[in-house]
């Protein structure tokens, strides 16, 4: 066994330095010219990259189309020179001048032909492309016009979906696995940028899970970067691998002059195949709900919970009679994995757990008062009304976000030395600890009766209370209060 063990690993260093000396020379010659026969060869490889491309661009192609809308725009009538020096002009009927004026706004985007159902045909783009349309015309890349409707939207992951009626036949895209990009592979951009349809632009993948902050919404897609050529009209396009398949539909670009600087973004085709289904069904996508308030934590604090050195994302409320609540979880839990999935910040739970489906039973591994432990619940249903009442109030537990009493916290909220070790932050609005009149800057002393000396102090005595109302002992303003939150 050990000599065919050496034998492979002579036999694999043999084929590593031939391929090595065989591309080294190939480049020698094409310094210098001396191999016979290096140009013909350096031809051949190009019209094979060629024929690949030419493959890709007539299997893509057809698949995308290009999306026209129409926005409805009321404005207020602006009134006459008249009126802007004089006042309201006499002669014009007081009805008419009061009367709002209506006027078409054109779009243009991309889409993606993703099903064929028969006399529907479903076609992937952007939310932003489609939204707020009246009206919605597809051309497709054989020149063939049809009105479409919206089926369904979702700013949150910037997918809409819209359909055609025709018992025409349409190509239909193949749809790839964005799980399998790299780095470095080859991506073609399909859309019709600027107005120019059927547009097809060659680039490599240069990044994968960028995270983006562009809409006021949370996001529960992360992006594909790549520096194929994407403009403005390229959103909702395709964004195809080697194969021809779709693995990213083209969304945004960072850009200073408003074209390409090489850096676009798209949004990973397996975060919009259940989206396509969950648009089918019932106009929009159905997001996982767990019901926590989730934030990152500073190192300070990471020594006070005593989690040093590990990543992952902070419970900082649980919503009361929630998934998290029934199944168990508490607010300081530090969750640092769902299900395989390895959780690095707050951003990246939100995303998974958006990503899976109502009442799917997940494990979480999780740290509490120091220890490791692991807790299975079954998920909800998002809603982001649910869990707020019609006074406004949100049904969160605790509602209040502490942090450790470090020297610098202290010296920007100007508080003593020598009092306590834990301060609140921030107090939710609308939560029981507004309720209770609790302020950021309060230093908390006690959990009913008990010393706080960390932040673990503090969430393992609020959390082992049975009753309904918790007692804190606080210091504010150079004296001590009790302030009761009740749990309700």
């Amino acid at each position: 066994m050990n000599t065919l063990r050496k034998n492979r690993k002579t036999i694999t260093l043999t084929l590593i330095v031939l391929i090595t000396l065989g591309l080294t020379g190939n480049l020698y010659a094409q310094r210098t010219g001396s191999l016979s026969g290096s140009s013909s060869s350096n031809s051949g490889l190009a019209e094979t990259y060629q024929m690949t491309f030419r493959e890709v661009a007539q299997k893509t192609l057809p698949v995308v189309v290009e999306v026209n809308t129409v926005n409805i725009i009321e404005t207020q009538a602006m009134p006459d020179a008249f009126e802007f020096f004089f006042g309201r002009n006499p002669d014009r009927d007081n009805e008419e001048q009061q009367e709002p004026r209506e006027y078409r706004q054109q779009g243009l985007g991309s889409g993606v032909i993703v099903k064929d159902a028969g006399s529907k045909v479903y076609i992937l783009t952007n939310h932003h492309v489609v939204n707020g349309a009246e009206e919605i015309e597809v051309t497709l890349n054989d020149g063939r016009e049809f009105e479409a409707e919206l089926v369904g939207s979702d700013p949150r992951r910037d997918l809409a979906l819209i359909k055609v009626e025709t018992s025409e036949r349409v190509p239909v895209a193949v749809l790839g696995d964005s799980d399998e990009l790299y780095v470095g592979d080859w991506v073609f951009a399909v859309g019709n940028p600027l107005g120019f349809e059927a547009s097809f632009t060659a680039g490599i993948v240069s990044a994968v899970g960028r995270e983006a902050d562009i809409t006021s919404q949370v996001s529960f897609t992360d992006y594909i970067q790549t520096d194929a050529a994407i403009n403005p009209g390229n959103s909702g396009g395709a964004l195809v691998n080697i194969r021809g398949e779709v693995i990213g539909i083209n969304s945004w670009i960072a850009t200073q002059s408003g074209g390409s600087n090489g850096l676009g973004f798209a949004i990973p085709i397996n975060n919009a195949k259940n989206a396509i289904d969950d648009f089918i069904k019932s106009g929009s996508v159905v997001y996982g709900w767990l019901g926590v308030n989730v934030r990152d934590i500073s190192d300070e604090s990471k020594v006070s919970l005593g989690i040093e050195g590990i990543d992952g994302a902070f419970i900082n409320d649980v919503f009361i009679d929630s998934p998290a609540d029934d199944g168990g979880l508490q607010a300081g839990d530090f969750i640092t994995k769902v299900g395989n999935q390895v959780i690095n910040d707050r951003n990246d739970l939100v995303k998974i757990i958006g990503n899976l489906p109502p009442d799917k039973w997940t494990s979480f591994e999780l740290y509490r008062e120091g220890r490791k432990m692991s807790i299975s619940l079954r998920l909800g249903q998002r809603d982001d009304q649910k869990n707020i009442a019609a006074d406004g109030s949100i049904n969160v537990w605790p509602g209040l976000t502490v942090v450790e009493a470090s020297d610098e916290v202290r010296e920007s909220l100007k508080l003593e030395t020598n009092k306590g070790s834990v301060v609140v932050a921030n107090v939710t609005k609308g939560s029981p600890a507004e309720a209770a009149g609790l302020r950021p800057g309060d230093l908390i002393l006690r959990v009913d009766n008990k010393r706080i000396k960390s932040m673990d102090d503090f969430y393992s005595e609020l959390n082992d209370i049975d009753n309904d109302e918790v007692m804190l002992r606080i210091y504010r303003g150079n004296r001590e209060a009790i302030i009761g939150i009740v749990k309700e």
